[in-house]
């Protein structure tokens, strides 16, 4: 890989930012398709996070990811939204537009049904209701993404109800009806006849408790997700594959929500393999 003076310029922005792998993937990215073009790091506080973003045009950079926890503050910040980001209320790319605006996106939900379809090819939204645990940002990504894609229903678990119910009502009138908030005493009767489970706490991360969930009224036949993957096989994965359902893994989130951002700052439509999945997880 060769970088110039006329390198394409994008990164990630969060507080902190170390840990994050995005750097690495967009790296293998920018190798494998021979990009003049850089990928970095950009640790900014929350308190400077307007001005690192407004900043990103008159360094040149082509846009940016925006992490935890600027998002919020990123949606905020841009010029435009787009739609998807408008109903999520975060933001987590940013483009720079042709004449120096920051077009705001969100490509979590994206990266999220890209790695249900990816995983399990035959499963579809329509297929049954879907339960959610959980109700922060990833839980707001990952319930409008289900809606757009045809989910008849969204049962929504979190140990706050409070917290549920504003999610819920975030969505609007004409998809509110469609989401059920159910008390955390009742979360595993809210698993009858689920097509979908997804775990979107960070409960089962390595160094955290496992999910508080016993899976005996969830169907043989649902799909079950857990979008943490460090570890890969978290105790819900293992749980879920060792009585029969099918399962699969968060990794594939990260991956595939970072296409659309590669290709809008690098010209180049990226693809997710094997290979890329194993590099990103040896960093």
């Amino acid at each position: 890989m060769t970088i110039s003076g006329k390198a394409k310029l994008a990164g990630v922005m969060g507080w902190p930012i170390g840990h994050s792998r995005s750097p690495r993937l967009h790296g293998y990215w920018l190798a494998r398709y021979g990009v003049d073009g850089a990928y970095v790091p950009l640790a900014v506080a929350p308190e400077r996070a307007e001005q690192a973003i407004r900043a990103l045009p008159a360094l040149g950079f082509r846009g940016c990811n925006v992490t935890v926890p600027l998002k919020e503050i990123a949606f905020r910040t841009v010029d435009r939204l787009d739609p998807v980001a408008r109903r999520m209320g975060a933001v987590n790319t940013i483009v720079v537009d042709g004449d120096g605006a920051l077009v705001g996106g969100n490509t979590d939900g994206f990266g999220f049904l890209e790695n249900l379809k990816a995983g399990c090819p035959d499963w579809s939204a329509e297929s049954g209701p879907a339960v959610v645990v959980g109700a922060g940002g990833a839980a707001r990504a990952v319930v409008v993404a289900l809606l757009d894609a045809g989910a008849p229903e969204v049962r929504l678990i979190n140990r706050t109800a409070a917290r549920a119910e504003e999610l819920a009502a975030d969505l609007g009138p004409d998809l509110a009806g469609t989401v059920t908030v159910v008390d955390w005493v009742s979360r595993e009767t809210a698993l009858d006849g689920a097509a979908l489970l997804v775990n979107t706490t960070t409960q089962g991360m390595g160094g955290q408790p496992a999910l508080d969930l016993r899976l005996d009224a969830l169907p043989v036949s649902a799909l079950v997700n857990d979008i943490v993957y460090v570890p890969l096989e978290t105790p819900l994965l293992a749980a879920a594959r060792a009585r029969g359902n099918r399962v699969v893994d968060g990794i594939g989130m990260l991956l595939h929500q970072a296409r659309p951002g590669f290709a809008a700052w690098f010209g180049v439509e990226p693809e997710v393999t094997p290979e890329m999945t194993r590099f990103v997880l040896e960093g």
